[in-house]
């Protein structure tokens, strides 16, 4: 077996049934370009055949690509050459807009609103104006083919999440087979819905940076706030296998402790933030499947409990160090509202640019890290989703597991 880069794999599954297999894409702006080159090797090394995954969930800038893939789920290698084509090619004017006339007018209303209290002009719904991406989500994803892609058989379930502001539950969006049961816990909530333009802006309305969006009578947010269990989703719908497509090493927390202990810049804490957002849960979740799985091959007689298999592939470089090395390709309007946050492109291993540099440069660097992190384990990835047992994970440097 090949070595496989920055995964890890838990849970055998008992004799049983061929398992369902679900694809979790987490959130993580531009750092999503990753997993459009995961899915690319997929392409590549899985069997020709029809549609691998039955599930497919998708939270923050991982909806979008969840969106396109499970609408085209009866040609979805023609969906992953879709995503490829607009990763490829991306400019951060595409999903924000980064002009001078636009963050002028921006910087202009913001000081007006706060020197005045909010009297001469109500505080502004959001860092940034998020026009474009609207235009691009409505001109690349057909929303109508999720429902097809289900009442075709090619699709059990497609879920995006978001997060309520009035309730402040993570709530996820599904659409999916009738034995598909909605689902209420703490803090999160499963609810049947015809997933739409408006569902995907929702989970991807980052707060502060983009404008929350109003279903039905809730303003919602990006999906990866209060999202404490971001596989449980995948697990309601019923999968018995999750490949989940990360956006930032498990050995990597993201910061560099090499660095001088100096103040951070607003836009220092917010990569930080971000980094937090989009991240730390799925690390917490896949310890608190570990722990279940533990207790069910304790107590296998357990009513309601079953082991679920996951298989997580991560960035082997962090993205914060790609990002730098393009920082000249970032356009000046976005250069400037960086060094106004105090997120200098410049600076080796800054965050916030990672997630915000949606240039083709930068996001076509993530897609080839992406690609070559797949083929290195195409052998483990090959056999997890063909449904087949894994005895163990892959031995190969730099990789967690967790038993």
């Amino acid at each position: 077996m090949e070595p496989a880069t920055d995964i890890a794999s838990r849970g055998p599954l008992g004799p049983r049934r061929r398992p369902v297999v679900a694809l979790v894409l987490t959130g993580g702006g531009a750092r999503s370009a990753y997993q459009v080159g995961v899915l690319r090797a997929l392409a590549e090394i899985l069997p020709r055949a029809r549609n691998p995954f039955q599930i497919i969930v998708g939270t923050s800038a991982g909806a979008v690509a969840a969106s396109v893939l499970a609408a085209e789920a009866h040609v979805w290698r023609e969906g992953v050459a879709g995503l490829l084509r607009v990763w490829s090619n991306f400019r951060t004017g595409q999903v924000f807009h980064v002009d001078a006339p636009h963050v002028v007018r921006s910087g202009l209303h913001w000081v007006l609103s706060l020197i005045s209290g909010g009297l001469i002009l109500s505080p502004p719904k959001s860092l940034l104006e998020t026009g474009p991406l609207k235009a691009l989500l409505a001109r690349e994803i057909d929303c109508n083919g999720i429902r097809r892609s289900i009442a075709r058989g090619h699709l059990r379930a497609c879920a995006l999440c978001a997060t309520s502001y009035a309730t402040g539950q993570s709530v996820a969006f599904f659409d999916g087979v009738p034995e598909v049961s909605e689902w209420t816990r703490a803090q999160h909530m499963g609810r049947r819905s015809e997933l739409s333009q408006e569902t995907i802006r929702a989970s991807i309305a980052i707060p502060l940076l983009f404008t929350p969006v109003k279903l039905g009578d809730e303003y919602f947010g990006d999906g990866s706030m209060r999202q404490l269990n971001p596989l449980s989703p995948a697990v309601h719908l019923g999968a018995d296998r999750l490949l989940i497509l990360g956006v930032r090493s498990p050995h990597s927390s993201g910061v560099d402790a090499a660095r001088p202990a100096t103040m951070p810049s607003p836009g220092e804490v917010l990569g930080f933030m971000l980094d937090t957002l989009f991240t730390d849960q799925i690390y917490g979740d896949l310890e608190h499947i570990d722990r279940m799985n533990q207790l069910v091959r304790a107590a296998p007689q357990a009513r309601g409990l079953r082991a679920i298999e996951t298989l997580m592939i991560a960035p082997s470089v962090d993205p914060s160090e790609i990002a730098a090395r393009h920082a000249a390709d970032i356009p000046a309007g976005l250069r400037a509202l960086l060094r106004v946050l105090g997120g200098r492109p410049e600076v080796p291993g800054h965050q916030l640019t990672s997630y915000l540099a949606f240039e083709a440069p930068y996001t076509r660097a993530l897609i080839e890290l992406g690609y070559q992190d797949a083929m290195r384990s195409r052998t483990t990835l090959r056999a997890f989703v063909a449904g087949e047992r894994l005895q163990s994970a892959p031995d190969a440097p730099g990789m967690t597991q967790l038993t």
